[in-house]
């Protein structure tokens, strides 16, 4: 063995036996290659961690990132989205450039995986430099950068440097990397473009076998609009128009009416539900009992940071869970190992990885998560379970790995010169921001 926990708690998300408590651990070649009780003769291994008042968890997965808006975190805040985005926000991208771009996914990744995030999937400028800032760290990473076409008559999907950083991500990344770095092809939402968009769109991603993302039913707004320019809910309109034919990731779906969640439903759509930043922004409460209970695979995602400020996925697995128990005014809905799957196994599924990660079982790689609950926050522990979901944060996570290879230990980065990226970062909020 290359790693062994010993007398580890570890959440399997399995459901035959979702905990097991003095556990061993044994990772191989980055993969597990070994789950069994304390009593199974411990095999030898490079290294041997003593999982005393520890938890081994399968590393989250972040399904909505636009990850280098880092560098806007606490920038034009306390505004409605149409307002924030459009007098703001775009104004402010359009001064970034590669290297910015690069930067700032730095700095969510670290953060990122500080708090036990192993994935993300990004929507944003500059997808090829995303996909080498998360290449170089070590994660896994879907990325796309999302098709923003105001002109209905003239918007040429082949013309749009998304176009080339598609290509590029497909030669430099796609293969390359085993599979670890993803494009997707992405579609910004129903009103920030049309269907001969759309269409070509959707034509490039079908031809290349890629997943899509796209922003769904955001807000009411977008929602009525929708409805009064096209007769049809965005659900309706994308589904018309073949978007869903492909595998979708939809973030949002704050909106979504009972006729929209059939829609997802039927066509294995992922619903990323974002709690803070729904809330930060008062865009709504998603509707995720409902969407769960009608069978769409629901996953958590954070936004950007300026319409959220954490990339950490704990306080998004708490806040989304007491969100549906308030909404559905009953403390049993969302329990705590739904909505930790959620953050493992359904994102995992909306990545297209369900069937290498996501849970701890032998033969999956070995993304995974030490959690420390020798803390306050954590101690007396009755059910593991509800202390990850209930009382854990980002800052109990001790370490992470992804594929095997520790990324992070107790405070120290293994594969990203933060240092380096924190001075950048602060170099390029000047350029941005003025």
């Amino acid at each position: 063995m290359d790693l062994l926990f010993k007398n580890v708690t570890a959440i399997t998300m399995m459901p035959e036996a979702p905990v097991l408590y003095n556990a061993q651990v044994g990772v191989k070649d980055g993969k597990i290659a070994l789950i069994t009780g304390a009593s199974a003769l411990a095999p030898a291994a490079r290294r041997v961690i003593d999982g005393t008042n520890k938890v081994l968890i399968p590393g989250l997965y972040n399904c909505h990132t636009h990850a280098a808006m880092t560098l806007f975190r606490g920038f034009a805040n306390d505004l409605a989205l149409e307002d924030w985005l459009f007098n703001h926000i775009f104004p402010a991208e359009r001064k970034l450039t590669p290297e910015i771009v690069y930067t700032g996914t730095q700095i969510a990744i670290a953060e990122m995986v500080a708090s036990g995030t192993v994935a993300f999937s990004d929507m944003y400028f500059f997808m090829d430099e995303v996909a080498r800032a998360a290449d170089e760290a070590g994660v896994l990473a879907n990325v796309s950068n999302a098709v923003i076409g105001m002109d209905r008559d003239t918007y040429d999907f082949h013309e749009d440097r998304v176009y080339a950083q598609s290509l590029n991500v497909l030669k430099s990344y796609h293969v390359n990397t085993g599979g670890r770095i993803r494009a997707e092809a992405s579609i910004h939402g129903v009103y920030t473009s049309f269907a001969p968009a759309w269409k070509q769109v959707t034509d490039f991603a079908g031809e290349n076998s890629l997943r899509l993302h796209i922003h769904l039913s955001e807000t009411k707004t977008e929602q009525d609009n929708c409805v009064a320019a096209y007769g049809k809910t965005p659900a309706r309109v994308f589904e018309e128009h073949g978007v869903f034919d492909l595998p979708v990731t939809a973030a949002h779906c704050v909106w979504a009416t009972e006729e929209d969640m059939d829609i997802l439903a039927r066509h294995g759509v992922t619903a990323v539900h974002n709690p803070v930043s729904n809330l930060k922004l008062a865009s709504g409460v998603a509707p995720v009992a409902r969407m769960l209970a009608k069978g769409v695979n629901v996953a958590i995602g954070t936004d950007g940071m300026s319409s959220n400020n954490s990339h950490d996925l704990f306080e998004e697995i708490k806040i989304a869970s007491i969100l549906q128990k308030y909404a559905a005014n009953d403390p049993t809905a969302a329990p705590a190992l739904e909505t930790l799957r959620m953050a493992t196994v359904n994102g995992a599924k909306a990545q297209g990885r369900g069937d290498e990660s996501g849970v701890l079982a032998e033969g999956y790689y070995a993304d995974l998560v030490l959690m420390d609950f020798d803390s306050p926050r954590l101690t007396p522990c009755f059910d593991p379970v509800l202390g990850l979901a209930y009382s854990a944060t980002g800052r109990d996570v001790a370490m992470t790995l992804c594929r095997g290879k520790i990324l992070y230990e107790n405070g120290e980065y293994k594969t990203i010169d933060v240092e380096k990226a924190l001075f950048d970062a602060r170099r390029y909020q000047k350029i941005i921001t003025h």
